[in-house]
């Protein structure tokens, strides 16, 4: 629930929003493919869509960014892209449903983490029992994402929360904020953990998959604490420039080769994509729910 109002307090005032710009540049071959893809996911994806090039002569471009900024792009400046790959499924029913996309379909699993180096301060010591006292320590540098743009950001807001009430300590979600300032937020996961590899943060509220790829150190926490965990959707909307050609991206990204090398980039995939709504892609179909 505290996830939801979340959510709902950051689409509210974008849906409302009339148009502002234009489409995609209709000069854009049909060969090509437009995706707009959470940060989290890029570095990931990146070698996967430049193996599909080499292989089919596809030109794909990317656009790579908070998942609430995606939204934002589709609702208020009308860009519409061939392929949508977001960090919380949640995006697409309240923000894009049914006016933009009329399926989705859920393909990968993460949960928040605490991540740090062996640089940050106190990395010897903290741990799952006493990270609260660490990381409301004055002189400790904690970074955290725009919730207005990326889920993870207003994740680590619900972290807070739940572990006021966790730890039965009043107050806490305000010290964990403050000690979060302004000057530490970032607009996705991948900004901010430029600045944790650069040294310039001790510790950052991240996904665990961006924490594994970059070799980053952290701490595991209950999942009373995590909420549920995130789970990345995408969906080809309703007006994509080149449907056909982002379909055949789709069914490459889910053969069982690609898969594999995902969950090898620590893409915790799923089995099979769990799909919400109408029209979806045939292959999909048995997994539709």
């Amino acid at each position: 629930m505290i996830l939801r109002a979340l959510l709902a307090a950051v689409a509210a005032p974008i849906i409302a929003c009339g148009p502002a710009g234009g489409g995609l540049d209709k000069s854009v071959q049909q060969d090509t493919v437009v995706v707009f893809v959470a940060a989290s996911l890029h570095n990931a994806l990146r070698p996967l869509l430049d193996s599909f090039t080499a292989s089919t002569g596809a030109t794909i471009l990317t656009e790579s960014g908070g998942s609430v900024e995606h939204a934002r792009k589709v609702i208020e400046l009308h860009r519409v892209p061939d392929l949508l790959i977001l960090a919380d499924e949640e995006v697409f029913p309240r923000m894009l449903a049914p006016q933009h996309v009329s399926w989705w379909a859920a393909f990968a699993r993460n949960q928040m983490v605490i991540a740090f180096t062996d640089r940050s301060k106190a990395h010897d010591s903290i741990s799952p029992l006493n990270w609260v006292s660490i990381l409301t320590r004055p002189g400790i540098e904690v970074g955290r994402s725009d919730p207005t743009l990326a889920p993870v950001g207003y994740r680590a807001l619900a972290l807070f929360t739940l572990a006021e009430g966790r730890y039965q300590q009043p107050g806490l979600a305000r010290r964990l904020l403050d000690n979060a300032p302004a000057r530490n937020v970032r607009a996705n996961a991948a900004d901010l953990a430029a600045l944790l590899a650069a040294g310039e943060l001790d510790y950052i509220y991240d996904y665990e998959s961006v924490a594994r790829a970059h070799g980053f150190r952290f701490v595991e926490l209950p999942p009373d604490v995590t909420g549920p965990p995130i789970t990345y959707a995408l969906s080809i909307p309703r007006l994509a420039p080149h449907p056909a050609a982002a379909l055949k991206l789709l069914e490459y990204l889910f053969s069982d080769s690609v898969r594999v090398k995902l969950r090898a980039a620590h893409i915790d995939m799923l089995d099979a994509p769990m799909v919400t709504g109408t029209g979806a892609p045939s292959f999909f179909s048995r997994a539709a729910r």
